[in-house]
């Protein structure tokens, strides 16, 4: 069983190192080493080794780590070696682009529902997915004890959004919305918000 104390900057790495290794195995890459790893993510192979020993021992010295296996062992450690039902909640620009996102099936995910609370938009079309009026979505959710939301609403409605999705026992929430929210504990969050993410690069361009 994984520990509970692993620090979450740790635990944010595994997914680095989940991707790098399945690009490794695309390239018919059988073997690797902390190293090469390390060279591929900017991340140092002491790190790395570091990182890794906190959930086992997954290679031999001297060998390296068979790429497969690792990927294997990481995607259990994740909980994605599962597909995970996700609804999303706004069907705006950015929601239609994230419901449109080919990437999540292959990787654990898989949207099941998109919600919105606009009632023009409410039984529209986003690819295959008809757009749900948010008022049916906690009985919806309690219903498919889903787990995982994605939130790509606007700031100001998001706080309530949010209390809806605690309320149907939504326990993982990825966040577009350039605010923060207050959530419970044992609920965790994901902010992604582009704007902070310039602003963070800015500071290094001369």
């Amino acid at each position: 069983m994984v520990r509970s104390n692993i620090p979450n900057i740790v635990v944010g790495r595994i997914p680095l190192y989940l991707r790098e290794l399945t690009e490794m195995a695309a390239e018919g890459k059988v073997i690797t080493s902390s190293q090469e790893l390390g060279q591929r993510l900017g991340i140092s192979s002491a790190q790395i080794r570091k990182d890794l020993s906190q959930f086992g021992e997954f290679g031999k010295q001297g060998t390296g780590y068979n790429i497969t296996f690792l990927a294997e062992q990481l995607r259990r450690i994740l909980k994605v070696d599962r597909l995970w039902s996700v609804v999303l909640v706004g069907a705006g620009d950015l929601g239609h682009a994230v419901a449109n996102y080919g990437g999540f099936i292959d990787r654990g995910f898989r949207i099941t529902r998109v919600y919105d609370i606009d009632p023009s938009k409410i039984g529209q079309k986003i690819g295959t997915f008809t757009i749900q009026d948010v008022a049916a979505m906690v009985d919806d959710i309690q219903k498919e004890r889903i787990k995982i939301a994605m939130l790509a609403v606007p700031a100001s409605d998001a706080q309530s959004v949010t209390d809806m999705l605690v309320e149907a026992g939504i326990q993982a929430i990825l966040c577009y919305a350039p605010v923060s929210l207050k959530i419970p504990d044992g609920v965790k969050i994901q902010y992604i918000d582009p704007v902070l993410r310039l602003q963070h690069m800015t500071f290094y361009v001369p």
